[in-house]
């Protein structure tokens, strides 16, 4: 590696490996060190260094941290000799069994590959962009190649779209003629001054920002990304982490000027990071950009455009061309980097998971033919269902089975495991990523026609069966939702129409066939069946019926039942449309065998009987043994029967072992509970226990 932060980079990789086989962290096992001086711990097992470091200490001369940032590619060309490298006894060529140089399509060569030549050892390059030098340094042996689809399929990097973003002066330039003012602005100082013109000047889109600064083409371009990141991310109040790449340190300037102007967000909101960055470090701000809230939005020229990692990054933005193929590509590997959902939250609260990221486009840098790899999704407006249908009739195009690849690796990320777990049963055990990968893999066009052939016909087959498309779509729209921010509503109508009736009666009527069909099948629905009950029903009771009922064929989930009756005998249900808790199946299974007469939410029905419970106790002799005041309970014993109240109506009983956990354990646990009630304490409980969740 050719720079400072990837070396910090490459040292916290290490730091946070943690080994399959005993769960020890790399470091916990071995000294990895990061040279930072001229001398090389022989206890380490792994040295990190950029080479212009190890160059230095080859030579016996010292390198400041500010020249190791820097980057040198392309500096041996200002040698006219390339300085030589002698034998350094203090450094033998033996030091290293095998060197790993990244980066490899930059800086080895000419004045640096003396460095690897230097030692005995073998040598891996690492790149994601080689070119035709890099192939060549290594003799054409190219060990492992792995693309960009590859990579998503795998669950490694994320896809990503294209957002474009055209203005007339982007695309052909202005004139400002003869006589009018305008400014004049020294590029090292940004001091300004005023100058008529004495005749017209003509600009084209290659001196912009360079030559030419349009502010209001600038800020037509902010306001533009301003206005449409609703359309970009719908749902976000926070602006996700957005690189922006400019033309030269001055175009980032004027860009970060205008941000802060249009986002009104402070300074801190949008940063440069450049070699010219003024006030904080660069390896701090790029650290900022990285693990804190903000800024939010980063603009760099080529400092942040290769190797480092900052996950987070949701958009890639382009103000600048760019000609060169590898250095395209890498930029555009900004945006790929997975992040686990928390860690994303970390930085962006309202974020969800990152399955994909977003380049916005605003100089028309890929529409050029210049990148190896392009986003997957070929029909987007296809829906996902008829992806699915097209594959199982037969259709092996490359852009279907592109687009449903994308449309699975996208899926994977935001998956839950339960989700997961009837989708692998479904298909023999192969999740999401499996299949996205097989799709993948049997696009591959170095295979053979015959095996290219069988890999598509492995890779489609599990679409064939309806089932599992229907579990695919179901679980597709049950994670997603679409947002449509443009249309304006008014209301025509407020009750269900005729369809929809229709729709709840049949899924009513399949829930009740599935209650009567299963009365002697299901322990839940057996317990709930039976009077007197023949045993206490429980929470485990409860999971595998609602396991059974979410799964195919049946996909009944509470909500939708809940809502079904309330379109159906709206008067009898109470609590429509808010949030589900397991134990309501209770009084859903009750109300579909017509032991109720109204469909309530379990916590009412356990509130209920909980005010019930405490009238009983009122009524009683007064010369009980029970631990009253008055025949009351006191303050504090309330307290704690509240609580007992609130965790039978989520989870159907107590057992005195909860009170070892929240929220009984931060009020003083067993023993404040066996203080309070004593030996009257399991007779409450077993009344409790039976008389609310009954």
């Amino acid at each position: 590696m050719d720079r400072g932060n990837l070396g910090e980079q490459t040292e916290k990789e290490f730091q946070q490996y943690k080994s399959p086989y005993n769960n020890y962290k790399f470091t916990e096992e071995f000294i990895v060190q990061r040279l930072q001086s001229n001398t090389i711990d022989t206890t380490a097992r792994v040295c990190v260094s950029t080479i212009q470091r190890m160059y230095s200490m080859l030579r016996g001369t010292e390198l400041s941290e500010e020249n190791e940032e820097a980057s040198v590619a392309g500096l041996e060309r200002l040698f006219k000799q390339q300085p030589p490298i002698e034998y350094n006894p203090a450094i033998p060529i033996e030091t290293f069994d095998v060197i790993i140089t990244d980066e490899c399509h930059r800086s080895i060569y000419n004045l640096w590959a003396q460095v690897l030549e230097y030692f005995d050892a073998y040598l891996i390059g690492l790149t994601a962009t080689p070119g035709k030098q890099t192939f060549g340094f290594f003799n054409q042996n190219l060990v492992m190649e792995y693309g960009h689809e590859q990579a998503v399929a795998d669950g490694v990097n994320v896809n990503y779209d294209v957002f474009r973003i055209r203005t007339a002066i982007t695309e052909k330039g202005s004139k400002i003629e003869a006589g009018f003012q305008v400014e004049r602005q020294d590029r090292e100082t940004r001091k300004k001054r005023w100058e008529e013109l004495d005749e017209d000047f003509q600009y084209d889109p290659n001196q912009l920002d360079r030559d030419v600064v349009t502010p209001d083409q600038i800020r037509k371009i902010i306001k533009t990304f301003k206005d449409k990141l609703p359309s970009i991310y719908p749902g976000r109040e926070h602006v996700p982490k957005t690189l922006i790449f400019a033309k030269d340190d001055n175009h980032a300037e004027n860009i970060v000027e205008i941000l802060r102007e249009e986002f009104g967000k402070g300074n801190d909101f949008a940063q440069k990071i450049t070699y010219r960055t003024t006030g904080d470090t660069p390896k701090n701000l790029i650290k900022a950009f990285r693990n804190s809230y903000n800024p939010r939005i980063a603009v760099t020229v080529d400092m942040i455009a290769t190797g480092t990692d900052i996950k987070p990054v949701e958009i890639v933005f382009f103000m600048r061309a760019v000609k060169s193929r590898s250095f395209f590509e890498q930029m555009k590997g900004r945006g790929v980097r997975v992040i686990k959902s928390d860690d994303l939250k970390a930085v962006t609260p309202d974020a969800i998971a990152k399955d994909h990221f977003i380049i916005v486009d605003a100089v028309g840098v890929c529409e050029q033919d210049k990148t190896d790899s392009r986003p997957m999704e070929k029909k987007p407006s296809v829906s996902f269902g008829k992806l699915m249908q097209a594959v199982s009739l037969g259709n092996t195009d490359e852009e279907v089975l592109s687009s449903l690849a994308g449309r699975l690796a996208r899926m994977e990320h935001r998956v839950d495991e339960d989700d997961d777990k009837r989708i692998r049963a479904q298909t023999d055990g192969l999740g999401l990523k499996d299949l996205s990968k097989n799709l993948v893999d049997a696009m591959n066009p170095d295979l053979p026609l015959e095996a290219r052939q069988q890999s598509i016909q492995t890779a489609t087959r599990p679409f064939f069966d309806p089932r599992l498309r229907e579990l695919l779509d179901f679980v597709r729209q049950k994670n997603e939702i679409t947002i449509d921010i443009i249309s304006q509503d008014e209301v025509l109508e407020a009750e269900f129409s005729a369809d929809a009736k229709d729709r709840a009666k049949n899924l009513v009527e399949s829930f009740e066939k599935f209650i009567e069909d299963n009365k002697d099948e299901i322990t839940a629905i057996q317990i709930l069946y039976s009077r007197p009950y023949h045993e206490r029903l429980n929470f485990e009771h409860l999971e595998v019926l609602s396991e059974v009922i979410n799964a195919p064929p049946y996909l009944m989930s509470r909500g939708q039942l809940w809502e079904a009756y309330a379109a159906l005998e709206k008067a009898k249900v109470k609590g429509a449309g808010g949030k589900r808790l397991l134990t309501d199946l209770v009084s859903l299974v009750r109300f579909a065998m017509h032991e109720d007469n109204e469909l309530v939410p379990f916590p009412e029905r356990v509130n209920t009987n909980f005010k019930a419970w405490l009238a009983q106790q009122q009524t009683r002799h007064s010369g009980e043994s029970r631990k009253l005041q008055n025949n009351v309970f006191s303050e504090e014993q309330m307290k704690w029967l509240y609580m007992i109240r609130d965790h039978i109506a989520a989870n159907l009983s107590i057992e005195t072992d909860d009170f070892d956990y929240a929220p009984f354990s931060g009020e003083g646990g067993l023993g404040k509970v066996h203080q309070l009630f004593g030996e009257e304490l399991p007779v409450i409980l077993d009344e409790l226990n039976q008389g609310l969740a009954a």
